[in-house]
């Protein structure tokens, strides 16, 4: 049996990011991926369109299903919509007693909101206390702890915030950092890839501090990556990996897929969950 992890997440009908992209990472790594679906989303390429939150009784009856049968060695969780779905989950996930990766989805890929602002307070008070490794983009860290990250030394002030609210480990996502020498490209968002840019994320519990380095890639088609790196997190910890190495390890895989990221519709397209399963040929 090959070990089994949970999502609990939001539906994307694009199939780019929420529960698609969890599934296919958990496929790609050699997991068994489960889902709990806490909302259903109308997303496409250039957007999203309409959203609607389960029930919670919805979510809660589906996460007790999976668990109390099938049972899971990780948990992640994605967008949770609402004060009271996220306070429903935490309290799931709080007593599971497995790894639970935190991805706390504020907006979308394109600036739509998927979390409620009156649940800020939740996912601080009552979410991220149950998260093994919490997963913010800078984004997200300004949502939650108001600091607007702008330097690496950014980055460390970030994880000591983030961290104040009671996860085990975060990892903060900086791949919207300006690289040196990058600033005012991109509308200062650091996007380009110019010859040796770098994409650095932030992995700490406080005490041990381990930054994760890879390529920038000029890929634009990069729907999902959020989603994917949280979800591949979470299998690795399934596997039996330390936290350090689960997280190097989904770094190495979500670098991947943005390389092979492919167009999909009019806007932007979704990053390669399959890329190492397809070979040198990459998409296609």
């Amino acid at each position: 049996m090959p070990p089994r992890v949970l999502t609990v997440a939001g539906s994307d009908s694009g199939g780019g990011a929420g529960i698609q992209a969890d599934l296919k990472t958990m496929l790609a790594l050699g997991v068994h991926g489960m889902s709990v679906i806490t909302a259903v989303t109308a997303q496409n390429s250039l957007g999203v369109q309409g959203a609607w939150e389960l029930p919670v009784a919805a979510v809660v009856a589906q996460y007790r299903s999976v668990v109390d049968d099938i049972g899971v060695q990780a948990v992640k969780t994605g967008m949770l919509a609402s004060a009271e779905l996220v306070e429903a989950v935490a309290e799931l996930i709080a007593g599971t007693g497995v790894p639970a990766v935190v991805d706390p989805v504020g907006v979308s890929k394109h600036g739509d909101p998927l979390l409620a602002a009156s649940a800020l307070d939740s996912v601080r008070t009552r979410l991220l206390p149950a998260a093994t490794v919490a997963t913010p983009n800078l984004d997200e860290v300004a949502q939650l702890t108001g600091l607007r990250v702008e330097s690496e030394d950014g980055m460390r002030e970030a994880a000591t915030a983030v961290l104040a609210y009671g996860p085990k480990w975060v990892l903060i996502k900086g791949g919207h950092l300006p690289s040196p020498g990058e600033a005012g490209r991109d509308g200062g968002r650091g996007t380009g890839a110019g010859a040796g840019a770098r994409a650095v994320d932030l992995l700490t519990d406080g005490t041990e501090e381990h930054w994760l380095r890879a390529p920038r890639h000029s890929n634009r088609h990069t729907h999902g990556t959020g989603c994917t790196l949280a979800s591949a997190i979470a299998a690795e910890l399934a596997k039996g990996r330390s936290v350090p190495e689960a997280a190097a390890a989904a770094k190495s895989y979500v670098t991947g897929a943005i390389a092979a990221g492919f167009a999909l519709g009019a806007g932007i397209g979704p990053v390669d969950h399959a890329w190492a399963l397809r070979g040198p040929g990459g998409a296609g």
